[in-house]
């Protein structure tokens, strides 16, 4: 059985068209996407819609909660007061992008999902169990934590854009990365592969899309620089 799972695509339609090309080629069974559809790119309506329109299954991430209930505030933690104000600036731009109809897809996503494969169960969320905005870094005390009375086979998650697979015993916690915001110092898109049998093995893909006409179409949109230079680094 061998699972995609995308996430952290946030508006980038040029870099979610070019995953799933690419998990077309690959002998996929399923793909699940671990949320945070929407802000910092200008296509949210065309990122909602293009995974309603391929039925893939989607977990609530914390900008689609905060767009799909118009709360104005991400839910994301930066001590940079000035990265505070950019987050801002892009969750007013697409609660004020995004139709009605596409908020109501966003509040009715799922904040959770367990899925059975092979005998193995997974758990999917955004950020954690414990929070949609919790972080789980590679290796981090909120890692130890979660992973130290996780009850299933494996937690994938996403929110941090930085993929990783790390084994606690007996049980994985996997990250998919970012589709459309990467932080792993690389601009082309990212996503994961896992294959599950007896143990679970997991492929990090890293996909090249035309980054140039998504940072171009920031600017043109009046967002702010950083964001464009975030696609073109592929940093935070």
């Amino acid at each position: 059985m061998r699972i995609a799972v995308i996430s952290d695509i946030h508006s980038n339609l040029l870099a979610l068209k070019a995953v799933l090309e690419d998990i077309k080629k690959r002998g996929v069974d399923i793909t699940v996407c671990t949320g945070d559809l929407v802000g910092y790119c200008t296509y949210p309506n065309e990122v909602i819609e293009l995974l309603r329109e391929k039925n893939i299954l989607t977990i609530m991430g914390n900008y689609d909660d905060a767009v799909g209930y118009e709360k104005f505030i991400c839910g994301c933690d930066y001590p940079d007061p000035k990265d505070m104000e950019n987050a801002s600036i892009s969750l007013n731009y697409t609660i004020e992008t995004v139709t009605e109809e596409n908020k109501r897809f966003l509040r009715e996503l799922p904040l959770e999902m367990v899925l059975k494969f092979e005998g193995k169960n997974i758990m999917f969320v955004h950020g954690s169990p414990r929070r949609i905005n919790e972080y789980l870094k590679e290796n981090s005390k909120e890692a130890e934590e979660v992973m130290g009375e996780f009850k299933y086979d494996a937690l994938v998650c996403g929110h941090t854009h930085i993929p990783y697979v790390k084994k606690y015993k007996d049980k994985y916690l996997i990250n998919a990365g970012s589709v459309g915001k990467p932080k792993n110092g690389s601009p082309n898109a990212n996503y994961i592969i896992i294959n599950v049998g007896e143990e679970l093995d997991v492929e990090i893909h890293s996909v090249p899309y035309n980054y140039e006409t998504v940072a171009e179409e920031i600017l043109k949109n009046g967002l702010p620089e950083k964001f464009a230079e975030n696609i073109r680094t592929g940093k935070a």
